[in-house]
């Protein structure tokens, strides 16, 4: 594996994250727009919604992870 795979990688997941967080935030502004809040209590994720919410916090730590890891295996591979 060289270094361009782990760049290719974390232009996948930062497209993956934006798409999921696009999606994410549409869905929870669809019920306000009716006149319905739940500014009060505290909801429970159900279905799509929480899977959408674990898939987020899935991407964004391996975007963490992964943008760590560039610059050390850079310097791994080119030996600097």
């Amino acid at each position: 594996m060289s270094i361009g795979f782990f760049v290719g990688l974390q232009v996948f997941i930062s497209l993956a994250l934006a798409l999921v967080i696009l999606v994410q935030s549409r869905g929870a502004g669809l019920g306000s727009l009716a006149g319905g809040s739940t500014s009060g209590f505290q909801t429970e994720r159900r279905g799509a919604e929480k899977l959408l919410h674990n898939v987020t916090i899935f991407l964004a730590v391996a975007f963490c992870v992964n943008a760590f890891a560039i610059p050390l295996l850079n310097r791994f591979f080119v030996g600097a």
